[in-house]
């Protein structure tokens, strides 16, 4: 069996430096100090590592591009924080790259392997991923995520899983005892997040709580998810987005029954439209997580400090939730 290649953190463990700074000395050398460059170098030199065709320096007076990845640009929650990124990063003066993966782990690989070579850096947003597939791609342009927790990486998250808690603690004051969780894709993090928090906080309430999914993030997965939730018994839902949790609502009422007199329904990302359905979210700062995102970033691309950071979360009180039914029998 062949000896495992070194890797961009072999680099850095060996010479003293965090990752990006390795990362930057051969994508981006003005940006690390002679000194610093000249370690970095030495020590690739020293155990063999040989960057990637990614990682190559960039050409002077060649343009500075962001790419930003979403995971569906049809969905309303990327509006706001796609003009947040691009007007920080005209701040910024750089150019913003959007590719959307069409939830597919397959297209996101393919888009970044393919434009990050011809970008500055990337934002992943809700990324489908592996982790070692996204730590591969960070050996050769800094990455920060949002929505995404990778060791090692900077990232954004909303605490989401808070807001769910929220949420069940909300409908458990309306007398709900049996609460379904309309999951999302099965491979997305936020989502695992989102579920353990409405299971945690159920069990604390002494309320059972149902797992139906995976289901996908769009108003046709709502739907789908929607006879799950009647036929499991329960009475209240929250769902791992809005447009899950409108679909819902559309097939609830379609099947004779009523929001939220006969079933209560949560969303979360309070998308535009949300309050035109009056439905009942969970939100959180689109923009502000949006403008950070390129400012982690130009940190790791100027030799700033960086880090991870979580931003609030806060349940929007519409008119989807409501009393348990009296038929209630759990």
């Amino acid at each position: 069996m062949g000896e495992r290649r070194p890797t961009i953190y072999d680099v850095a463990r060996r010479c003293g430096v965090a990752a990006s700074t390795v990362s930057r000395a051969f994508s981006n050398p003005s940006r690390v100090n002679a000194t610093t460059r000249s370690r970095v170098r030495a020590a690739a030199v020293e155990i063999g590592y040989e960057p990637r065709p990614l990682a190559r320096a960039e050409a002077p007076g060649r343009s500075r591009t962001l790419m930003l990845v979403v995971t569906d640009i049809a969905n309303p929650y990327y509006a706001a924080m796609i003009k947040a990124v691009q007007s920080r990063a005209i701040e910024r003066h750089y150019t913003l790259a959007l590719t959307d993966s069409d939830e597919s782990p397959q297209v996101e690989a393919g888009n970044l392997r393919h434009l990050l070579a011809n970008s500055t850096g990337g934002i992943l947003a809700t990324s489908r991923l592996a982790d070692d597939v996204v730590r591969h791609l960070a050996r050769h342009r800094p990455l920060v995520m949002v929505n995404r927790v990778i060791e090692g990486l900077p990232s954004l998250v909303v605490d989401t899983a808070g807001g769910m808690r929220t949420a069940v603690r909300h409908v458990a004051a309306f007398g709900h005892r049996r609460i379904a969780y309309l999951s999302g894709p099965r491979n997305s993090w936020i989502n695992g997040q989102r579920w353990t928090a409405v299971h945690a906080e159920a069990a604390a309430l002494g309320l059972q709580s149902a797992y139906l999914g995976p289901h996908p993030p769009t108003r046709e997965g709502g739907r789908d998810a929607a006879e799950a939730f009647v036929l499991d018994g329960a009475t209240a839902a929250i769902a791992y987005n809005d447009l899950v949790a409108i679909g819902a609502m559309q097939r609830v009422r379609s099947m004779g029954l009523r929001v939220p007199v006969d079933r209560s329904i949560v969303g979360c990302d309070d998308i535009f439209g949300a309050d035109l359905v009056a439905l009942t979210t969970i939100a959180g700062p689109a923009e502000k997580v949006g403008g950070a995102a390129v400012d982690l970033v130009h940190a790791e691309l100027t030799g700033g400090a960086t880090r991870s950071l979580t931003f609030d979360a806060h349940l929007v009180v519409r008119g989807s939730t409501g009393p348990a039914p009296a038929t209630d029998g759990n």
